[in-house]
């Protein structure tokens, strides 16, 4: 597949503080990519280090075939890393015929991107009168004037309400339909899940996990277990391989498992052994609960 931003080894420090931490990654043409993690775990700092506003410290990344410089591939880029910052006193159209002129883009462009977003019929209003989910909308019209080939939005839901969060999403796919890739940075779960084909999981600018979001989700499940004889019930958890994390809630044990397994072969197995079960029942994985395991772990 065509590769679009490859990212090696990448280290950020800010003095004693290593926001990234040896990152490494792959962006492929026509994909949303999420880079998961909660507050602090370094995905702004990845972002601006790919659009050349952070310094890294080591390590190395290069965008299309690595023979373009950065200043040329940023180009064709669409990029929205801080709170959308236009004119409040000039309509959409007069805002975006700036940024035209900076872009070297032709005028043409505004309606047909407006339209993208949902804001033809708003385009002379004063940016003033938008609502905070139009101004996140019109700074997404703007990333996309000059047609770049990935667009880059960092946190692009934050603050928003329900409505403005449903209809940012909504933008989000249509564009990523019509064949451009999307790389977008959140600590929401949901988004991730809803919007991107692939996740970058990070915590404390360590990566965790890096594929397809389907792949992540698609686990073999866990048993949600409970016995008279509990600590009998841990040790042969333990012991057994079929199983890559247990936990322990009171009387209730969490086995998750590494192969799949049907509940009927494993409460007959544990019979077999002399535990009887009070409670069995089998369940997948969400992509929050894969989330909190990783998270948990490290």
């Amino acid at each position: 597949m065509e590769s679009i931003l490859t990212i090696n080894n990448l280290t950020k420090k800010f003095g004693y503080l290593t926001a990234v931490k040896d990152l490494s990654f792959t962006i492929n043409k026509g994909n949303v990519y999420g880079i998961l993690g909660p507050n602090g775990s370094g995905k702004s700092t990845t972002l601006g280090i790919v659009l050349n506003v952070v310094n890294k410290t080591q390590g190395d990344f290069h965008w299309f075939d690595g023979n373009i410089s950065t200043h040329n591939a940023l180009k064709k880029v669409g990029a929205i890393i801080e709170r959308p910052n236009f004119y409040p006193y000039m309509t959409a159209t007069q805002n975006l015929r700036l940024v035209c002129k900076i872009k070297g883009v032709d005028y043409s462009k505004i309606e047909e991107k407006l339209e993208v977003v949902g804001l033809l019929e708003r385009k002379d209003s004063k940016f003033r009168t938008y609502s905070l989910g139009m101004k996140q909308r019109l700074a997404i019209a703007s990333a996309l004037l000059n047609d770049p080939e990935i667009l880059i939005l960092d946190e692009p839901t934050n603050g928003l309400d329900p409505q403005g969060i449903h209809q940012i999403r909504e933008i989000i796919k249509q564009i990523a339909a019509k064949g451009t890739t999307i790389l977008l940075a959140s600590h929401l779960l949901d988004e991730v899940e809803k919007v991107c084909s692939h996740v970058v999981v990070l915590r404390k600018g360590v990566k965790l996990y890096s594929g397809r979001v389907d792949e992540m989700i698609s686990s073999h499940g866990f048993f949600e277990l409970k016995t008279n004889k509990q600590n009998e019930l841990i040790t042969l958890l333990e012991n057994n391989t079929s199983f890559k994390n247990i936990k322990v809630e009171d009387d209730l044990i969490t086995a998750f498992l590494n192969t799949p397994m049907e509940s009927e072969d494993f409460n007959k197995h544990l019979f077999e052994k002399g535990i009887i079960l009070t409670h069995l029942v089998q369940r997948k994985e969400s992509l929050e609960e894969q989330f909190l395991q990783l998270t948990d772990n490290n």
